[in-house]
């Protein structure tokens, strides 16, 4: 027996419901946009899979001490950490790898400057410039800087890390391997760390287990460790909280920020080329220091170095820094205090020169403005680099 037609509103009811159901959902509309990461959906969370952490004495007498300290709920830190586990990923790569291979700028300087992540860079300068120029005309720190400090952490956001957080600075705190050559500073380090990102979750109301970062405990778009979240950390969209996992403009303003509590100086370079007077020359002394800016420019000149007309111009002290080039000669350029702030984000020289070589990248890979929207809030020049020197040379071809 045949069943009766449905009657006509009937139909046009069901149209509508299926013409819905095929319609992208608008939750949210109206809300800031955040940023949408194309990594991390693929990649399965590292968790730790070793030993858990509760009823350890250790455990108990380290939440405890991070509970007195930062005035937190005992019984909280004392669950929270006992539901960690252990990451044995996290204790293998926190050990330095021997010394196989000399250092080699050139290589390193590869894996960043390459034409993907330049031009990564330029669709997120263009997406965010507004709020690029907003950070550099609060804190004084070129666009440029920001966006290679972005683009050489996380790829622009895609790619913040895979650990769980609490598991990984747990293993670092509890069961920092002790071969490493600085084990104790490096556990007293992580002990803090852990303490301040518990402390961050619980006065947030946030939950702990939640958080993705590296395999140190590094978080967000910037990759800010907990205690530099709690101190640097900037609400830059002015959405009443900072959130540096999915909002890009607090991921900026953060990182200006930071540079700023760095003292970073407006308007001065990060560095110069050198050529050197090699019957005057004093190399052990002018790399004792290190990449502390030490010299000011009769001395660095005095011991043999050989600086252009700006360079010799500069108000403040100097350092020569050495980047090696494996077998070739190696790198040298003389790098102010801006140079030395950014060390002060990654403790390398090779890490703050890419920085500062990628950002200029993406400067300069820009589609060309009108002259009215070039102007810069903030003067950049970050001076002649080494990766235009030759590698084979020990002294750089640019002035």
């Amino acid at each position: 027996m045949s069943k009766p037609p449905l009657p006509i509103t009937a139909l046009v009811t069901a149209l509508i419901l299926l013409l819905a159901a095929a319609l992208p959902a608008q939750a949210g509309a109206g809300k800031k946009p955040r940023l949408k990461r194309v990594q991390d959906t693929a990649a399965a969370v590292i968790e730790g899979t070793g030993p858990a952490y509760a009823g350890r004495p250790e455990t108990l007498a380290l939440a405890d001490e991070i509970a007195q300290q930062h005035g937190l709920d005992r019984l909280w830190v004392r669950r929270t950490l006992g539901k960690a586990r252990q990451v044995p990923q996290v204790m293998r790569l926190i050990v330095p790898p021997p010394v196989t291979v000399p250092k080699n700028w050139q290589q390193y300087r590869s894996r960043f400057l390459e034409p993907e992540r330049i031009q990564a860079g330029v669709a997120f300068w263009q997406a965010h410039r507004a709020t690029l120029e907003r950070a550099s005309s609060s804190y004084g720190v070129p666009p440029e800087i920001v966006v290679g400090i972005i683009g050489v952490e996380t790829y622009f956001g895609r790619h913040q890390g895979r650990y769980r957080v609490l598991d990984a600075l747990a293993t670092l705190a509890l069961d920092f391997p002790a071969e490493h050559p600085r084990a104790a500073a490096r556990t007293a380090f992580f002990r803090a760390e852990l303490g301040a990102f518990l402390k961050l979750r619980q006065q947030n109301g946030l939950d702990a287990f939640k958080p993705r970062g590296s395999y140190a405990g590094a978080l967000g778009i910037p990759q800010f460790m907990p205690s530099s979240w709690a101190r640097y950390a900037v609400d830059f969209d002015q959405d009443g909280r900072v959130d540096l996992f999915d909002s890009t403009a607090d991921a900026i303003g953060s990182v200006a920020h930071y540079f700023k509590s760095f003292n970073w100086k407006p308007g001065m370079p990060t560095h110069y080329p050198v050529d050197f007077d090699y019957e005057r020359m004093d190399l052990e002394t002018l790399l004792a220091p290190d990449i502390k800016p030490t010299f000011g420019v009769e001395q660095f000149t005095a011991k043999g170095v050989v600086l252009g007309a700006l360079a010799r111009q500069h108000p403040g002290p100097l350092a020569l820094v050495e980047l090696q080039n494996g077998d070739y000669a190696p790198s040298y350029v003389a790098g102010t205090e801006n140079f030395y702030a950014i060390t002060r984000y990654n403790w390398s020289s090779y890490y703050a020169l890419a920085v500062i070589e990628l950002g200029q990248a993406v400067a300069a890979a820009l589609p060309a403005r009108a002259p009215e929207a070039q102007a810069s809030s903030t003067p950049s020049n970050t001076g002649c680099s080494a990766s235009t020197q030759a590698s084979t040379s020990a002294m750089p071809i640019c002035r």
